[in-house]
């Protein structure tokens, strides 16, 4: 199944795109797509009911975050060796975590904007993971059965923040609008395999990244085994799984984000985001 929540910020509402690309309004059936609603088992329960009662809903409306009450939203650093090495930094041997403010998350298509004070802001197109049941020394073989589903999201971060103000990278990734996920939280039953995933990104209509998944150094389950044995994870935690080459940072000269600007990006299977560069004074 595609999941999605539509309406204003703030406000939004569970939805369902059906199989023929309808858009049905789902929360005659949960309250949002948070806590218990995201339990595998809830899940494939909902995916044997007929929902072609349910009302369709307009396709214009605005689609938020596909998930809703983000405990924790992990990042992976340099999960792919060809970007670390445009980076300028070694392959990790073990996952690089950090986090992301959860006020950074927004809707697939709403603007990106850049904070004051930015001189670098970059791109990062990403597999997320959106865990379903609470997952605590999960083991590598049955850490797959603790995820809800996979969206699209865009690691937005400020390089100078990161980079060059000390400290953790957290500040340059927690902006607001800085975590756009979505639009579909797609369902493990859609995904054959999460490490046979294409991704891309494009600014300007120019394609900067074009990868897959299959050359991350650590894989889903392995990030999510990994990250279980500092931390337990709960059902609507996010973890964003790391980046291809091909950012900002690593073009030749550094291309960086400036107000105009059009992203779109995506991951196979998962839809697609475009976003807005705006200015933090509009």
């Amino acid at each position: 199944m595609k999941l999605l929540r539509v309406g204003a910020a703030g406000r939004e509402t569970p939805a369902i795109l059906d199989s023929e690309g309808q858009l049905r309004d789902a929360s005659a059936l949960v309250a949002d797509w948070r806590d218990a609603a995201l339990d595998p088992a809830a899940l494939t329960g909902l995916a044997q009911m007929d929902l072609r009662s349910l009302p369709i809903l307009s396709a214009d409306t605005r689609i938020g975050p596909c998930v809703a009450g983000v405990g924790k939203f992990i990042c992976i650093g340099l999960n792919y060796s060809d970007h670390a090495a445009e980076a300028g930094m070694p392959v990790p041997t073990e996952p690089i975590l950090f986090m992301k403010a959860t006020s950074a998350i927004c809707g697939p298509n709403d603007d990106v904007i850049i904070p004051r004070g930015a001189k670098r802001t970059d791109w990062e197109v990403e597999l997320g993971v959106v865990i379903g049941r609470a997952a605590h020394y999960v083991d590598q073989a049955t850490a797959l059965d603790h995820v809800a589903g996979y969206c699209v999201i865009n690691d937005v971060s400020e390089r100078d923040f990161q980079l060059e103000r000390g400290g953790q990278w957290v500040k340059g990734k927690s902006a607001d609008t800085f975590g756009p996920i979505g639009p579909w939280l797609v369902t493990p039953d859609e995904i054959a395999d999460p490490q046979a995933l294409n991704l891309w990104l494009s600014v300007n209509g120019k394609t900067f990244q074009a990868g897959s998944t299959e050359t991350m150094i650590f894989g889903v389950a392995e990030l999510i085994s990994y990250i279980s044995q500092f931390m337990s994870l709960q059902p609507g935690d996010v973890i964003s799984t790391g980046t291809p080459p091909g950012v900002g940072m690593g073009q030749k000269p550094q291309v960086y984000l400036k107000p105009g600007d059009v992203l779109e990006l995506g991951v196979e299977g998962m839809g697609t985001q475009m976003q807005t560069v705006k200015g933090c004074d509009g």
